[in-house]
């Protein structure tokens, strides 16, 4: 309707004498007086409503003279008016399609004219991971943007202005916002630009900017003078057109001749006012519309008087910006030349310094023994990239200075200081799991935690921020937490307070506990020792060793086999003579800390009551330890980053106080407890237990067996009287002869579950070649495994044991890195992709093994024969190989989805709920996890969890996905994210239209294709385990009135 009354107005200024019109005006906003003098209120209120009016009455005389896109107005057609408003709109901001489409005014057929237009003046910059594809106007169609378009509302008008202004300063050009040169009337209403030459109009003009010249500051607003400038700068460029269409003696418009003439004679003509107020200070901003008027009256003046415009200006400006761009030239290249000298100066003085240094030290450099400089060289070569073994690295000395997030108080960790805590989030996974849909019960004959079957059915994860905090600020800080959010309204959606939650105080991820920072011991390890131990320790004497204690320990209550050690056996305390030490202390606020987090893992990874005297307790630290670091290495790999150095600081932070809690659960937990749980987890490798229930190689996951036996392993140096641990030595070979056993048994494992070999090119026989097919006709021969798979070569059977075991390995070492600090070797800072064989042979470098992996079998013939023989003839081994058996890991995604959307419909369409009497569809839900397709949010797929109701979904993540889903709603077209059944939030879906923007519910109806990218990004939210602070980040910031039943999804 506004734009009909801006027609009315123009039909009639076209009509009717300019002072008339404008006199009729300011009677309508009851500004005669005002403008005649006659007003001499000097009443606050009644000054402010008339500057008000003042400048609406100027924005009325600009929309009436200004606004000529409407066809018959001017020379302008439909196209060009949807250009226009299209212009104004990016003006604002970019915008996406959709946006632009309900800025813009439809014709009687519901059209904008959007699509015929829009590659005219606009850009398209695709979508990234987030957010939508966006149009942006090109850049020579920035002249046609108006300041005072009439279909801005306030508020657009303020972004419009400040974004060009913006884009101005950025191109260093001035800040005037011109106006644009507008079409011509038609010859109807040519006699509307009268309105900005008649004698009503210059008044008008010069009473502003006279109020303004005097700076009253209650008489005017900047605001009025903004229009009255964009008044003047119309009428300065509608004599422009006119001068340069015609001949001067032809053009009756004369608003400049007015301009210079009206009011000279006492200086206020609209010309000597405009000189004046470029000197008014509150009129800064308004400096460069100001001169860009004034260079306006030149050019029309130039114009009248038959001379160049453009070569008077030329001289003019041209001028002055070459000289400031010669001085800045010249500024900046002494300036590059002093600090050039500067340099020069500074590295001649520390040249200087450095040789009088060297001449005054002669005789220290001269005296210095040469056994002495051999010995540091040795040291050097020595001082090795192994984390284990004989030769493994020293740890070295850090101090490690960390600042609380809520105090801002810096402290330096040490072991016997206030404890400092990182935040973190426990929960359970299944985003590795190679049997989908099974998760393992926690029935107390059960195997699982104290083995991890191979197929990683349910895991516990631990992640955190990384934000640090001292022990005491997060108590205090996690109690104010409970007692304000007790109140909020709907404060269980965000975080369950029952089980510890709350929102991290810096970033706002999810956490229900903390994790203690332990420092890493500082070690210099004795190499000659360690090579002295090594002629004794080797694998076969230490297998007895720890039979003899493994034992001793039991009182001699269990029968221990000696085939695999020969006839003599060690004595009970032997182990103890390879070297021990003092157990480390801790503070009092650390142990506690300890127990915090441990009794979390153990809450939530099994779905039991908290209960820290559990014996379960160090079992689900260490799986939680390992856990996470199989799901960090499988990141790693699947989006193709190094092993070391691609993890942010705050990340590995958080991993390796993880390892280091883990570790240390021998301060808290039962040393017979832990005892017996090692002897358990040893007896899959090694005869040491009678458990009726020890798995067999193929039903156990070798890296959570690896974690657990290093870290338990110092349990049997436990004495009575005395708190002992190994020494650095003893513990390095323990290491050693652990990781090597649990190596043979994974390749075994590998070896006895694959049959599909790769096919590897002809050529010469390599030595690892031949000792793969010496193993593979020793595992034939006990198992019969191979017999019937006559081309199987000894190259295809390395090929398949390297791949296969390469994940282990890759979690061996951020395993031990954490652990024993030791820096690996600068390969495996590299993407794996790019040296595949090096990489491997860094590894195995790195863990004190082999590259021939197949070497050990050799080296250690002598105990592996009757292991092989043992693990071979395990009755389950025997009972599974009939079977289909399949242990090597795959790395999991997410489903592969359709590129046209329309598939997925046509999936939706044909699907029909199995427990359904109707034929009516309900909501099919794709799982994302599995691909299984669901009937959701309705009564007939309800089915009973736990005693309570729950919906298809919600039944559905609770054995797919441990409790957590990721679900696409099809006939929606979004995701929806399910953390417990009582927690979700909604997604965008992976789909975009053409114009690169989602389309919930299908309101627009436009073709969608499937985004690669953000379903990249999908896929690294739930790998990287962050489903829960999605939901509680999206839920934060949604105002929940009525709270959503996710449980009936």
């Amino acid at each position: 309707m506004y734009d009909k009354d801006i027609l009315m107005l123009q039909i009639a200024a076209s009509k009717m004498d300019s002072n008339h019109f404008l006199m009729l005006i300011l009677l309508r906003f009851e500004l005669f007086d005002y403008f005649n003098e006659n007003c001499s209120s000097k009443d606050q209120d009644e000054l402010l409503q008339c500057n008000r009016l003042t400048e609406e009455m100027l924005y009325l005389l600009i929309a009436v003279v200004g606004e000529r896109y409407v066809p018959g107005v001017s020379k302008v057609t439909k196209e060009d008016v949807t250009m226009r408003e299209v212009i104004h709109l990016l003006c604002i901001e970019p915008m996406a399609h959709s946006s632009l489409v309900k800025g813009l005014p439809e014709n009687e057929c519901h059209e904008t004219g959007l699509e015929t237009v829009i590659s005219k003046v606009a850009t398209f910059k695709k979508p990234g991971v987030s957010g939508h594809g966006l149009y942006e106007v090109k850049k020579e169609h920035l002249v046609e943007f108006n300041p005072f378009f009439y279909h801005y509302s306030r508020s657009q008008h303020s972004k419009a202005e400040e974004s060009q202004k913006r884009r101005r300063a950025q191109e260093s050009n001035d800040k005037a916002l011109c106006p644009p040169v507008p079409p011509a009337f038609c010859p109807a209403f040519s006699n509307i630009v009268r309105l900005l030459c008649c004698d009503i109009f210059i008044h008008i003009l010069r009473r502003v900017l006279q109020r303004a010249a005097e700076d009253r500051a209650s008489h005017w607003t900047e605001a009025m003078i903004q229009r009255v400038l964009h008044l003047i700068g119309q009428a300065l460029l509608e004599e422009k057109m006119q001068l340069e269409d015609s001949a001067v003696e032809e053009v009756a418009f004369d608003f400049s001749l007015k301009a210079y003439k009206i009011g000279s004679e006492h200086g206020k003509s609209v010309f000597l006012l405009l000189s004046k107020i470029k000197a008014v200070p509150s009129l800064e901003a308004q400096k460069d519309m100001v001169k860009w008027v004034l260079q306006m009256f030149e050019i029309v003046k130039c114009l009248r008087d038959k001379s160049s415009p453009t070569t008077s200006m030329s001289v003019e400006t041209s001028k002055p910006e070459e000289s400031v761009q010669d001085k800045e030239k010249a500024e900046r290249k002494r300036k590059a030349e002093a600090a050039k000298l500067h340099r020069q100066k500074i590295m001649a003085q520390m040249s200087a310094m450095q040789k009088n240094f060297i001449e005054s030290n002669k005789m220290l450099y001269d005296n210095m023994p040469e056994s002495v400089m051999q010995e540091d060289c040795a040291m050097e070569q020595m001082d090795l990239c192994v984390a284990i073994g004989p030769h493994r690295g020293s740890t070295p000395a850090e101090r490690e200075m960390l600042t609380c997030i809520l105090c801002q108080e810096e402290q330096e960790v040490l072991a016997l200081a206030q404890a400092m805590v990182l935040t973190a989030c426990v929960q359970r996974s299944t985003v590795l799991t190679q049997c989908r849909g099974k998760i393992p019960t926690n029935r107390p004959d059960a195997s699982y935690p104290l083995f991890m079957p191979p197929e990683l059915a349910v895991g516990t994860h631990t992640g955190s921020c990384g934000h640090v905090m001292h022990a005491t600020c997060w108590q205090k800080y996690f109690e104010a937490v409970q007692n304000t959010t007790r109140n909020r309204l709907h404060a269980e959606l965000i975080i369950d307070l029952e089980n510890g939650e709350y929102l991290c105080p810096l970033c706002k991820s999810l956490c229900n506990t903390v994790v203690p920072v332990i420092p890493l011991e500082p070690l210099t390890f004795n190499y000659e020792n360690a090579e002295i131990i090594g002629q004794h320790l080797t694998l076969p004497r230490w297998i007895q060793i720890i039979s003899a204690r493994v034992k001793g320990l039991k009182d001699g209550s269990v029968g221990v086999e000696t085939e695999l050690c020969g006839e003599g056996q060690p004595d009970f305390r032997s182990i103890l003579s390879y070297g021990v030490q003092e157990l480390r202390k801790f503070s009092n606020s650390i142990v506690e800390m300890l127990v915090v987090c441990a009794t979390t893992v153990h809450r939530v990874g099994l779905q039991t009551a908290p209960n820290e005297l559990c014996p379960r307790v160090p079992l689900m630290a260490w799986n939680t330890c390992a856990f996470t670091i199989q799901a960090i290495e499988n990141i790693l790999q699947e989006e193709d980053k190094p092993l070391f150095g691609s993890l942010q600081n705050r990340q590995l932070a958080g991993l390796k106080a993880i390892v280091q809690f883990s570790a240390t659960q021998k301060l808290k937990s039962s040393q017979a407890v832990i005892q017996r749980h090692f002897t358990e987890m040893l007896g899959v490798l090694l005869p040491v237990t009678s458990r009726k229930n020890t798995p067999s190689l193929l039903e156990v996951d070798f890296f959570h067996l690896l974690v657990g036996l290093v870290l338990s392993i110092p349990s049997l140096y436990q004495e009575e009287t005395v708190d002992l641990q190994p020494s650095a030595v003893s513990s390095a070979y323990n290491h050693l002869h652990i990781l090597h056993l649990v190596t043979m048994a994974h390749m075994m494992q590998i070896l006895l579950s694959t049959t599909d070999f790769p096919a590897v090119a002809g050529g010469e026989e390599t030595v690892e070649a031949r000792a793969a097919a010496e193993l593979c006709s020793t595992v034939s021969q006990h198992t019969g495994r191979y017999s019937m798979i006559p081309d199987v070569s000894g190259s295809s059977v390395a090929e398949r044991v390297k791949k296969g075991i390469e994940p282990f390995l890759r979690c061996a070492a951020l395993f031990f890195n954490c652990l024993t600090g030791v820096h690996p070797p600068e390969e495996l800072f590299s993407a794996t992709g790019k040296s595949p064989r090096r990489q491997m042979e860094a590894l195995c470098n790195y863990l004190a093994l082999p590259s021939n992996l197949f070497q050990l079998f050799q080296e250690h013939r002598e105990p592996v024969t009757a292991l092989l023989q043992r693990w071979c003839g395990n009755p389950a081994v025997t009972k599974a190989l009939k079977g289909k058996v399949q242990t090597v890991r795959r790395r999991n995604r997410l489903i592969d989805l359709p590129e046209d959307y329309s598939a997925l419909l046509n999936q939706a369409c044909h699907f029909q709920c199995p427990k359904s009497t109707d034929d009516e569809r309900k909501h099919p839900t794709l799982c994302l996890f599995c691909g299984t397709m669901l009937c959701s949010q309705s009564s007939c797929c309800l089915s009973q969890l736990d005693g309570e109701d729950a919906g298809a979904c919600t039944a559905h993540a609770a054995t797919c996905g441990a409790g957590v889903g990721m679900f696409l709603r099809i006939r929606e077209c979004e995701i929806v994210l399910m953390a417990s059944r009582t927690r979700g939030s909604t997604y965008p879906a992976p789909y975009l239209d053409d114009y690169g923007e989602t389309d919930p519910h299908l309101l627009r109806g436009n073709p969608l294709h499937l985004c690669t990218e953000r379903y990249r990004k999908l896929n690294q939210l739930w790998q990287q385990h962050c489903i829960l602070e999605e939901i509680a980040r999206s839920l934060e910031v949604v105002n929940v009135m009525f709270a959503f039943e996710w449980q009936m999804l």
